[in-house]
């Protein structure tokens, strides 16, 4: 075997001998497939692991009352007239307003809650308030807290596109009265008053107004 021939062989054995090795360390691909791409574990923590299904019930109903109720059906037709509303938020602003508007008018002082108020509650409120001015009756009222509170019915007129929303509340105050003497004349000031009311609120749900006024009280 001459020179060449044995020198073609020895090259062919190390061209071999190098691709062997290349496809060890990188290995193989087949056609044109995309290279691996996986998220860090920090992206991918937290993030659903299936997909959401539109519909379903509306929590932001259903946890407050039942599914196939006509309150649940006043709500819904309430979200559809305006979007932004959200029932969670309304008794959050429900509870604000409860405190402001008892304690206005256990005080005396309504100015400040004429906002809130529809004409007839407003002129029942003043009444009393006047009455007792005139009598030379005072009160001294404070808020203890709100033990209990319940979404109890819910109303939708298409029609004027109304919305009514009735919510019973369950309080705790001190109070007493006194005479222009400044004497107590009825309650006490260690006594805890413990309070039932059951108010309804109104709303034009297509109003840019967003304030709900109450519109009726009772126990």
């Amino acid at each position: 075997m001459n020179s060449p021939i044995i020198q073609l062989l020895v090259l062919a054995g190390i061209a071999v001998f190098l691709i062997l090795r290349l496809r060890g360390v990188l290995g193989t691909r087949e056609g044109y497939e995309k290279p691996a791409v996986t998220r860090p574990t920090e992206e991918r923590r937290g993030k659903p692991e299936f997909d959401v299904i539109e519909g379903g019930p509306d929590l932001d109903i259903t946890d407050h009352v039942d599914e196939d109720s006509v309150a649940a059906k006043a709500l819904s037709s309430m979200k559809r007239v305006d979007p932004s509303f959200n029932v969670s938020d309304f008794l959050g602003g429900a509870r604000g307003a409860y405190e402001m508007i008892l304690m206005a008018f256990e005080n005396g002082d309504l100015d400040d809650v004429v906002p809130f108020l529809s004409e007839d509650v407003y002129e029942a409120f003043a009444s009393v308030v006047d009455d007792r001015q005139q009598k030379g009756l005072t009160v001294e009222a404070k808020f203890i807290g709100i033990s209990d509170m319940t979404l109890v019915a819910a109303e939708f007129d298409e029609a004027t596109t109304e919305g009514e929303i009735t919510v019973r509340f369950k309080s705790e105050i001190t109070s007493v009265v006194r005479d222009n003497a400044g004497d107590i004349v009825e309650g006490s000031e260690k006594e805890i008053k413990r309070m039932k009311d059951t108010w309804t609120f109104m709303r034009q749900m297509n109003s840019e107004d967003p304030n709900w006024r109450l519109v009726a009280t009772g126990e």
